[in-house]
């Protein structure tokens, strides 16, 4: 375990290091949730086009639901694990190049968790409907990247977070898919 934490820990401050005053402004504007609003927009647009009207507002809720869930999940996982932040650990925050210093706990990443689940749902949601939908992932990618670049997450905390947002977003688009096949089943059933 230790040697993974030191590798973890070696590979944030690579990472981080890596990182100059001439991108500080682009990965500071990259991870703030209100800089992607315009993608959030045009990710309904698109589901809004090419569903019906009945099958978007399931999706929106579906999508709801997915964000509710990994958002309450990352909140009881950090509050359960303790991890500090990296700019909060006195073994590495001397390190790094810190531009932000968040007080709440590491383990796992919520900027990775939400965007992954949020993206994994949407290409599986639309990737018949919708050519080069995987150019998407561009985001969580940023996203995720962001949050090292500034040295609030450890590697090992972004992963996870990707891993946990992706298997969130399974499970959602599956029972999307089964509810919506039992209220279309019983729909069919009572015109019959």
């Amino acid at each position: 375990m230790k040697y993974f934490t030191d590798y973890d820990t070696e590979l944030l401050i690579f990472l981080n290091n890596l990182g100059s005053e001439n991108q500080d402004f682009f990965w500071s504007t990259i991870t703030r949730i209100i800089f992607w609003i315009p993608l959030f927009i045009w990710l309904f647009y698109v589901v809004y086009r090419r569903f019906s009207r009945k099958e978007f507002y399931r999706i929106s809720g579906t999508m709801f639901a997915l964000v509710a869930t990994a958002l309450l999940l990352t909140d009881y996982v950090k509050n359960f694990v303790l991890r500090a932040r990296p700019v909060n650990n006195e073994h590495v925050f001397h390190s790094l190049r810190i531009m932000i210093k968040p007080v709440d706990y590491s383990f796992y990443s919520g900027h990775a968790c939400s965007s992954f689940a949020i993206t994994t749902l949407f290409f599986l949601l639309v990737r018949k409907r919708v050519k080069f939908a995987w150019i998407y992932y561009l985001w969580p990618f940023l996203f995720s990247y962001s949050r090292i670049y500034l040295g609030v997450h450890f590697p090992s905390d972004v992963v996870v977070g990707a891993i946990i947002g992706i298997t969130l977003a399974f499970v959602f688009y599956k029972l999307h898919l089964y509810f919506t096949n039992r209220i279309d089943k019983g729909k069919e059933q009572v015109v019959s």
